[in-house]
């Protein structure tokens, strides 16, 4: 049992000695911006060591060397430097895609935006992406937002916001929320990705913005760690207008996803998607030139999207206004057409990676947190995942028996079983309550003992898991009321049942308690 502890205000990622030597005082500060603007200004630092670096290189070889070898030298040097120049990551802005309806995900979806879904006990989804963007030294974000964002909006606003005296150097976080404006289809809300960064693309000519050359564009429902300077490194070094982040695939998942053809060189040629049969076998690739190994190759012989684009800046403008003026969707639509008279390059990404796309997915990925070694954790010191500094008091646990499970904060459990299972922030649970691979998101505010025991005599349900109630296999939403002897297992093998007047919904044989719904005592799911 183990309670996650990745907050706002742990350190950031540093990437050479000279940071490292920072990174105890940084920690102290306990401020996130403070790390964010750490990280900000000695960006030019590093900048300053590289170019003394640089001097001392040729003072050097002036010393010793005739002026003809010089010359031939420093020509060379200049030819691989150009090619090979560390990215500057200031000139880089992100755009994270938060505005889909995320009906796959329903009912999660009901009454917020998918990427502000909780994830892991305490976090949310858009805290993946917002993380590592911060982690790689990005420091201007946009997120766009459409569908029931008014979760995501104040999710945003408590934990990355940069302007209450905080410095941030020339970076910040802003939400885009989609709008009606004046002209021929001023009337429309965002009709897909594409369509959400065109209706926005003013923002590439603005003022603050005008040394940007790269745009990254990303999905706010995917979880994986991953360094975006890296990535845009590639794409700077390989001279690509568009690269498109991909994950190497085996025969079993290949045919879920949008899968590309490379040639030699790691440009893309062709896309499929999902394909079948005959045509899923026409799409292997050799991975090694990507970098697997030739096992690996073997295993994994198929790449997919991940939905993650870098653009230049000037191509952006021209695919989205000018050559696809009616095209609305990135991995459909943008990426396939431009493969065709662009240079789009494949950056392969080796690491974990999931698609948070259907309940199923969501529950699987969750409960995959609780294993041991898990694929994916958020205990990295080097690289955070922050999220919303809650202040909450450490959990409490008076006879229980947990199992491979991660409890968050502010927790009250009392005489019960709990086996892999996440247990959200401030959830309580009652004695004599058994839970078996289940997610219980927990609750937004606290219900006091007396205030419990008062509606218990009322014979009402108070917040959080009541007594000799067993949960399996269920995902129960944040402040929900379960009530005493209360059974939530489908042991019917229900695969989708929809019972909102009852509190719940069956997708994919995973039963899902709604958010505020109330279950009453005895009740058999």
């Amino acid at each position: 049992m183990f309670a996650s502890t990745s907050y706002c205000t742990t350190g950031a990622v540093h990437r050479s000695s000279f940071l490292k030597g920072q990174s105890s005082k940084l920690a102290s500060s306990g401020s996130m911006s403070s790390t964010l603007a750490f990280k900000a200004n000695n960006n030019s630092n590093l900048k300053l060591q590289r170019k003394s670096q640089r001097g001392l290189e040729v003072s050097a070889v002036l010393a010793e060397r005739p002026v003809e070898t010089l010359h031939g030298q420093v020509t060379r040097e200049r030819e691989v430097k150009t090619t090979k120049s560390p990215v500057n990551m200031t000139k880089v802005f992100s755009i994270i895609l938060g505005g889909g309806a995320g009906t796959r995900l329903n009912p999660l979806t009901l009454r917020r935006a998918k990427p502000a879904v909780p994830l892991g006990g305490a976090y949310r989804l858009i805290d993946v992406p917002m993380s590592n963007c911060i982690n790689s030294g990005i420091n201007k974000i946009y997120v766009l937002t459409q569908f029931n964002s008014t979760s995501l909006n104040r999710h945003l606003a408590r934990t990355y916001n940069f302007g209450n005296g905080c410095n941030f150097g020339d970076g910040y976080v802003e939400v885009l929320a989609a709008a009606q404006r004046p002209g021929l289809g001023g009337q429309e809300w965002f009709q897909g990705t594409a369509d959400a960064v065109r209706q926005y693309l003013w923002l590439l000519e603005d003022a603050k913005n005008k040394d940007v050359e790269d745009v990254i564009i990303l999905s706010g429902d995917h979880l994986y760690r991953m360094d975006y300077e890296d990535f845009v490194q590639k794409h700077k070094d390989s001279g690509a207008d568009v690269t498109v982040s991909c994950v190497p695939m085996d025969d079993s998942r290949a045919s879920d996803y949008g899968l590309m053809k490379i040639d030699g060189k790691g440009r893309i040629n062709h896309f499929s998607e999902k394909p079948k049969g005959d045509d899923l076998q026409s799409m292997q690739v050799d991975t090694t030139v990507l970098g697997l190994s030739p096992e690996e190759a073997k295993k994994k012989p198929y790449i997919a999207s991940m939905g993650i684009y870098v653009f230049k800046k000037s191509v952006l403008a021209k695919l989205l206004r000018w050559r696809y003026p009616l095209a609305n969707d990135f991995g459909s639509e943008i990426i396939p057409q431009s493969a065709k008279e662009f240079n789009v390059h494949a950056y392969l990404f080796n690491g974990y990676w999931e698609d948070i796309g259907t309940i199923k997915s969501f529950f699987d990925a969750n409960l995959a947190l609780t294993s041991q070694p898990p694929k994916f954790s958020f205990y990295d010191a080097a690289k955070p995942t922050y999220t919303s500094a809650r202040y909450l008091p450490p959990t409490k646990i008076e006879k229980c028996r947990v199992k491979d499970s991660i409890i968050s904060h502010g927790c009250f459990l009392r005489d019960c079983k709990v086996e892999n299972s996440i247990i959200g922030v401030r959830s309580r649970l009652e004695s004599g309550c058994d839970v078996k691979r289940a997610m219980v998101m927990g609750a937004d505010f606290y219900e006091t003992d007396p205030e419990a025991a008062a509606l218990l005599e009322e014979g009402k349900v108070p917040l959080g898991i009541g007594a000799n109630t067993k949960l399996r296999n269920c995902i129960v939403d944040k402040n929900a009321r379960i009530g005493n002897n209360v059974v939530i297992a489908n042991t019917d093998n229900v695969f989708e049942a929809a019972r909102p007047d009852e509190g719940f919904y069956i997708r994919s044989g995973i039963a899902v308690i709604l958010k505020n719904a109330v279950i009453k005592h005895g009740t058999v799911i």
